[in-house]
């Protein structure tokens, strides 16, 4: 007669002599988590520990913004605020390639990013009064919304809707790199960033891709909750959705400073 294929699972092909799992056995498989688990010594991400290593990033950020802020003569300020900008772009990029993100490295360019935005920011406040506190609030609202959108189920992460916005992300990071090229040519660039209608309608869209990406940052954290991620992993998540939130602020400080223009 021949052996039934499933039994296979279980060593007693080809007249093996294991014994078939008990049922207590096959309860414990189905309890484990799809993946396999970290290493001995170390545990699971918990969502405690995303929250905790954002928390640590974004005040890491707001320190060194104020310090930047407060502390950066006039004469230091052009400086400080391209250091900012490339230490914080190397270090992102460098991250995200690698998928290499440490406590040190990710606060690194907290620090880094903490700088650039604390320069930008006062170029803002100083032309537009108030604008930086609108721009902070206008986040957070952004982001508690689609964080509670996303809860309820009124937009779902299918592979489709990560393609479009992946694919749309990178669609309007080549359109400003695309932009910045145009600047060496023509005055204005391609009119993205000059203030104008249309820069208005880049910076909405930008805003919505980003609180798009928002929504993907929330997905990728509970699933390495549900499937079990390693603990280590909690410092790559808060890095991605750190990375998305200086993205979202910065466009509506932008798109705040055009309309007021």
């Amino acid at each position: 007669m021949a052996q039934n294929p499933v039994i296979n699972r279980f060593g007693r092909e080809s007249g093996g002599n294991y014994p078939a799992p008990s049922a207590g056995q096959l309860q414990g498989m189905y309890d484990q988590p799809a993946y396999a688990g970290p290493r001995q010594g170390q545990g699971f991400m918990t969502l405690d520990d995303v929250v905790q290593r954002t928390a640590a990033m974004l005040a890491t950020i707001f320190v060194a913004g104020a310090i930047a802020w407060v502390a950066l003569p006039d004469s230091l300020f052009v400086p400080g605020l391209i250091i900012g900008a490339m230490g914080g772009l190397v270090l992102g990029l460098y991250m995200s390639f690698t998928g290499k993100v440490k406590p040190a490295t990710a606060l690194l360019y907290s620090a880094f990013e903490g700088v650039f935005l604390g320069a930008i920011s006062r170029v803002f406040e100083q032309r537009w009064d108030g604008i930086v506190i609108q721009a902070v609030a206008g986040t957070t609202m952004v982001a508690a919304g689609m964080l509670f959108v996303y809860k309820i189920g009124a937009i779902r992460v299918t592979p489709k809707f990560t393609r479009i916005i992946v694919g749309a992300t990178f669609g309007v990071v080549g359109l400003m790199l695309v932009n910045m090229v145009a600047y060496l040519f023509t005055p204005g660039g391609l009119g993205l960033r000059d203030g104008g209608p249309l820069a208005i309608v880049f910076s909405l869209v930008c805003i919505v891709i980003a609180a798009m990406n928002l929504v993907l940052d929330f997905d990728m954290i509970e699933r390495g909750i549900r499937n079990g991620a390693p603990q280590k992993m909690a410092w790559l998540a808060a890095f991605g959705l750190t990375v998305t939130l200086v993205w979202l602020y910065l466009e509506i400080l932008r798109l705040l400073g055009n309309l007021r223009r």
